[in-house]
């Protein structure tokens, strides 16, 4: 207990807490949000790092810290904890601080696709081929309810989302991915798909409007992924389902640059922890073991309330 207290009794520390609640932020990042020295900031993770009061998540060369409940106590005191946060003098600018930096995560991603829209297609196959997936997911979509498709890209997924949907919504951030996407579903004529410009963690639809939303190889883009769960279980109807095909976690750091991710994949227990606190009670999840030259893939299933065969 006494090194918990001892850890959270200095004024950086409690900004740095405050900050961490809100996502998973490098070194670096931190650095930028609070105006302060890296040797500095490093020596008040690893205090609070040690306390258990934060977890850190290391992806290649690069180290996320994020607030957890790897200390009990902590996490009991947490929401008295988070009323005294809120009237911290600085919080105001440390915000504002953080919401720059997820802005330049996504500013970077839009920037990336609308340079890279025509080959886009070409290029994920060419640097970093996944193992077959793609039927086991079209599986999973419910016939007869409306669709959603989060980060649809060049609209690769939409003709078979159309097959057996009663509406599909495809929304991208990058306006060039959209076009390429709008090219492919009128030369499909596809009257039931409609594409629109928005973010992950500001979807364009009405609460409680779609049935089933599909996330396929997207999250891994996302500055936070836990503001797109939890924006997506917004959209959701509550019987509805949610999809999720990404990444296992994997080391080749060079798809930072050469791809836009975000994230290096994800682990399964991640994934579960961020899809609770999102408001999804029921989870499934498969693993597709990495084929020769290829990627993992884990298959996610999640529902606000049962799932069903």
């Amino acid at each position: 207990m006494l090194t918990l207290l001892k850890s959270l009794a200095d004024p950086c520390r409690l900004r740095l807490v405050d900050l961490l609640l809100r996502g998973e932020f490098t070194v670096q990042e931190l650095t930028r949000m609070l105006g302060m020295g890296q040797s500095r900031i490093s020596r008040h993770l690893k205090i609070l790092t040690e306390a258990g009061v934060l977890n850190v998540k290391r992806q290649g060369t690069w180290s996320y810290y994020r607030a957890g409940e790897g200390n009990p106590l902590f996490a009991a005191m947490l929401p008295a904890l988070e009323q005294g946060l809120a009237r911290l003098p600085e919080r105001e600018d440390d915000l504002a601080a953080l919401a720059r930096i997820l802005e330049e995560r996504r500013s970077r991603s839009q920037q990336f696709f609308d340079r890279n829209a025509l080959q886009w297609d070409d290029l994920c196959r060419a640097l970093l081929p996944v193992s077959d997936y793609l039927e086991r997911l079209l599986a999973a979509v419910p016939d007869k309810v409306p669709v959603l498709e989060v980060g649809v890209g060049t609209g690769s997924l939409l003709l078979e989302l159309a097959t057996g949907a009663r509406q599909v919504i495809g929304v991208d951030h990058s306006p060039a991915m959209l076009e390429e996407a709008r090219r492919r579903v009128e030369a499909a004529g596809l009257e039931k798909v409609e594409l629109r410009l928005g973010e992950m963690t500001h979807l364009p639809l009405p609460n409680e409007s779609v049935g089933c939303v599909v996330v396929n190889m997207v999250l891994h883009h996302a500055p936070d992924p836990p503001a797109v769960l939890r924006e997506i279980r917004r959209v959701l109807a509550p019987d509805g389902l949610l999809l999720v095909a990404d990444l296992t976690r994997h080391e080749r750091e060079w798809v930072r640059e050469q791809l836009a991710d975000q994230w290096l994949g994800f682990e399964e227990d991640e994934l579960r922890v961020w899809l609770q606190s999102a408001g999804f009670a029921a989870t499934t999840m498969e693993r597709i073991a990495p084929a020769a030259g290829r990627e993992g893939v884990l298959l996610v299933r999640g529902a606000i309330g049962k799932i069903s065969a």
